[in-house]
C-alpha cells in the first residue's frame, strides 16, 4: 500500500483550516514531511496520525444517585 504524498494546500483542506496552518506545523516541526526539491509534502498517514494524536475524547459527567438538593 502506497502511502500518498499531500500538499499543502491539500492538508489544510482535510483540516478544515488555512495554508497557514500546515505551514506552521511544518516550520514548528510539530508534524513530519517531505522535501522534494523546494516542495514540501505530508504523508497521509502523518496527517491522520497527527489528527489522531491531538484528539480529545469527552469527559463523561457521574449522574448523582441522589438528584439535586433543594
Amino acid at each position: 500500500m502506497t502511502d500518498s504524498l499531500l500538499t499543502v494546500d491539500q492538508a489544510a483542506e482535510r483540516l478544515g483550516t488555512t495554508t497557514r496552518f500546515p505551514r506552521r506545523l511544518i516550520a514548528e516541526r510539530r508534524i513530519a514531511f517531505v522535501k522534494v526539491g523546494s516542495h514540501v509534502r505530508i504523508k497521509e498517514s502523518v496527517l491522520v496520525a497527527y489528527i489522531d494524536g491531538n484528539t480529545v475524547q469527552p469527559v463523561r459527567r457521574r449522574r448523582s444517585r441522589f438528584g439535586r438538593a433543594a
